[in-house]
């Protein structure tokens, strides 16, 4: 993507459909006027005379113990300097997004107009009252320092300043885990510290915390190495001073165990890392670019251990793995500050993390066979499910152990499933679904990449490394559309309807009129449909020239199903092709069925239906909690509709004893689950999250997914096919951009399945 192309979609992104990244949304009712009377006046009244009495009820009555504030005054926005309050209000919201999907904190950010300390300062603290906690961003060095001690001094509220901390927390506990692997001691090691601002100085002095000696420390700045016999140096500065008689950074690299860059692109060489210890650690976190690149730092020492801030490459150090979790675990306890003990909580609850079995649903998000405590991990992966109910409880400890918690926490085990239950652990379907299609990429054909929308989304899914479209449509149209969105790749654009009848065509229509003669179709008229882009672009896939394949967007859902099913068929083994929508939802993703092709399928389909759908939660790396819905609720009705799903329920308990499955259910009491234990406690969904819904037809199931879809504004990916021999995916008739770019995610998991089974079988 061309630097002003970028330029343009993210002002776009910014100001569509509403300027901005984040808004306020009512938590309680308000439809009635005896709603709006107990909110406003006079019914709020009375929580106000109550918070009067005691300004700890603020806690109970208001949203204050879930409100951080987000604070800046724009003088050190990472990459761009000292832009001023105004402009760093995009990074501030950004920062507010980022708190709520990973731990259901609501962010509000507020920009303050002055360099000042002082009056930064007393702005902070007149605000204050308002929030359970105050994040300070992107303020320049020195006065971060001081903005940073006076607030944690002078308020009883959480304070941290993300970019000193959120670095040093991350990056400690990736050093606890290297030294490990290293078999090297934090107390014996040799350190060199790239740069010396904020960040620089907190992880130093967080390093010394865990026992790294201030003697074998080497601080560097823009004007070489911080020596004590220096002039003028602040007492930061001064702290780090070394009396080493050593300028620059290729001396103080000498026989160094420990690299940490927070400075500048490119300024180690491989002569530096070839002169540092056995198994060096390099942190090289500048970014965009680190210190040193990656993959010239792994070819020259073989024996490195190395992590950057970047995510594509090993070993993120990413302050979203701590800044949302250690504001969770102290707003839970209601801290009275984030300390030095909380810091070092975090720290360990990280690294400890790290050595654990990694779950399937990470692995199969970063497209890894298994994660594995290593050179190559040594820091948890964002998308681990894991970081909230693992980081805040030991944050939250912390807090206790320490003094400052004024609300201790007595059940832990509730505690870790509220955690569990907070947006952020289940509803980042969409970004495990591209990570894991990044990962190995497959061509996809793209049958109406003569339509606008279309051909974006293959633009989205070849420049985000999703998959390699292929375009299929007219061609003159393609190029026109691509000139316009400046779509300038060089990929396959193929028009079956207007190239010459070739040996591709003909080799087609060959294989489509053998699989079909003896069903009235002649090698004419198999010719014929070779013209037709859902029948070449189906012919494609099943000849092995891609990979997958979707379609649907101009065309109604039947018209372009039948030439799939002719020219793919069912897999092996499978009486109905069926259809799974994941709707991603506030409690979480739920996976429907069918939604798009079994009009009223009989008992035996809805158990193989429901059998396909949770091997779809599976490959998603969730485990299958399914509910057989219906009118009734275990045998409740004797109507044939009901006994078609209790009937499906036996089959599914006998030919699937493992799978969590039981019905019939109506809806409320499926996804209810105080509702449903306290009713039908012998039910194998007792206790559980349901998050499988099979429908007892079509009408159901389309009718509910349209619903959410529409008015609860719930994401919807799919309808993904299942029980097709291919990888082929049919997407609902006018489908959004994203939807598009999302079900190529799906085609390029589905065959990437199919070739990791396909491999299992050969090797047998």
């Amino acid at each position: 993507m061309s630097n002003e192309k970028l330029r343009r979609e993210a002002l776009i992104y910014h100001a569509k459909p509403q300027p901005g990244k984040i808004k306020i949304v009512p938590t309680k009712p308000y439809s009635t006027q005896r709603d709006l009377a107990l909110a406003y006046s006079p019914g709020v009244a009375e929580p106000c005379l109550e918070i009067a009495k005691d300004k700890e009820n603020a806690y109970k009555y208001t949203s204050k113990g879930n409100l951080v504030a987000i604070i800046s005054n724009g003088t050190a926005v990472l990459g761009l300097g000292n832009i001023g309050p105004e402009a760093s209000k995009p990074v501030m919201e950004g920062k507010g997004l980022l708190f709520k999907i990973f731990a259901d904190i609501d962010g509000i950010d507020i920009e303050v107009d002055t360099e000042d300390v002082d009056k930064f300062i007393e702005t902070v603290k007149m605000i204050a009252p308002t929030f359970g906690g105050i994040n300070l961003e992107d303020i320049k060095a020195p006065e971060a320092f001081e903005i940073e001690r006076r607030l944690k001094e002078e308020l009883d509220i959480p304070v941290m300043h993300d970019d000193q901390h959120g670095t040093a927390i991350i990056s400690a506990a990736a050093l606890l885990n290297a030294l490990e692997i290293a078999n090297k001691k934090m107390d014996e090691v040799r350190i060199v510290i790239s740069g010396a601002g904020a960040a620089a100085v907190s992880c130093t002095k967080l390093y010394k915390a865990f026992g790294a000696k201030a003697e074998n420390i080497v601080m560097l700045d823009s004007k070489g190495v911080i020596r004590k016999d220096a002039e003028n140096l602040s007492p930061a500065k001064k702290e780090f001073a070394t009396d080493r008689t050593i300028d620059t950074l290729d001396e103080a690299m000498v026989d160094a165990d420990v690299f940490v860059g927070l400075s500048i692109a490119n300024v180690v060489t491989p002569n530096m890392l070839l002169s540092m210890a056995k198994n060096p650690i390099v942190f090289a976190m500048a970014n965009p670019d680190p210190e040193i690149a990656y993959d010239l730092a792994v070819a020259t020492r073989k024996d490195i251990i190395m992590a950057t801030g970047r995510s594509d490459h090993p070993n993120q150090v990413n302050n979203v793995l701590g800044f949302p979790f250690i504001f969770r675990g102290a707003l839970d306890v209601r801290a009275t500050a984030i300390n030095e003990a909380m810091k070092m909580a975090a720290v360990k609850a990280l690294a400890d993390l790290t050595r654990q079995p990694v779950p399937e649903q990470v692995n199969i998000a970063y497209g890894e066979t298994r994660l594995t405590f290593g050179k190559e991990y040594i820091i948890p992966k964002p998308f681990d499910q894991r970081l909230i109910y693992e980081i805040p409880p030991a944050v939250a400890k912390a807090a206790m152990e320490s003094g400052v918690a004024k609300a201790p926490i007595d059940d832990w085990d509730k505690y870790r499933e509220e955690l569990m239950l907070r947006s952020g652990n289940d509803n980042k379907v969409v970004r495990l679904l591209h990570a894991r299609a990044r990962s190995h990429a497959k061509k996809i054909v793209f049958a109406e990449a003569d339509h606008l929308d279309v051909l974006k989304a293959a633009q989205i899914v070849h420049e985000e490394g999703i998959a390699i479209p292929i375009l299929l449509g007219r061609k003159d149209i393609i190029l026109e559309l691509k000139k316009e969105l400046e779509f300038d790749a060089d990929l396959d654009i193929i028009d079956p309807m207007s190239e010459e009848f070739d040996e591709r065509h003909v080799r087609y229509a060959t294989k489509y009129w053998e699989s079909r003669k003896r069903s009235g179709v002649t090698f004419y008229s198999a010719k014929i449909k070779m013209r037709e882009r859902n029948y070449f672009g189906a012919m494609m896939v099943l000849e092995g020239d891609a990979d997958g394949m979707i379609s649907g967007y101009s065309r109604a859902y039947p018209t372009v199903v039948k030439p799939i099913l002719e020219v793919i068929g069912r897999a092996t083994g499978v009486k109905k092709v069926a259809t799974v929508n994941i709707m991603i939802t506030e409690r979480g993703p739920l996976f429907l069925a069918d939604t798009s092709i079994n009009i009223e399928p009989n008992a035996e389909e809805l158990a193989d239906i429901a059998k396909m759908t949770a091997k779809v939660a599976s490959t998603f790396g969730f485990d299958p909690v399914l509910a057989m819905l219906s009118y009734a609720n275990f045998g409740s009705s004797t109507h044939p509709n009901a006994r078609k799903v209790r009937e499906a329920v036996r089959i599914l308990h006998e030919t699937a004893p493992d799978l969590v499955v039981d019905g019939e259910i109506q809806m409320d009491f499926a996804l209810n689950r105080e509702l449903h234990e306290s009713k039908f406690p012998f039910s194998k969904l007792a206790g559980r999250k349901v998050n499988t819904l099979i429908f007892p037809n079509l009408e159901s199931a389309n009718i509910t997914y349209k619903l959410l879809k529409e008015l609860n504004g719930a994401e919807s990916i799919g309808p993904i096919v299942v029980g097709l021999r291919k990888a082929v995916h049919i997407m609902q008739l006018g489908a959004s951009v994203d939807e598009i770019v999302n079900m190529a995610a799906v085609a390029v998991i589905d065959a990437q399945e199919r070739e990791k089974r396909k491999k299992a079988k050969e090797t047998k």
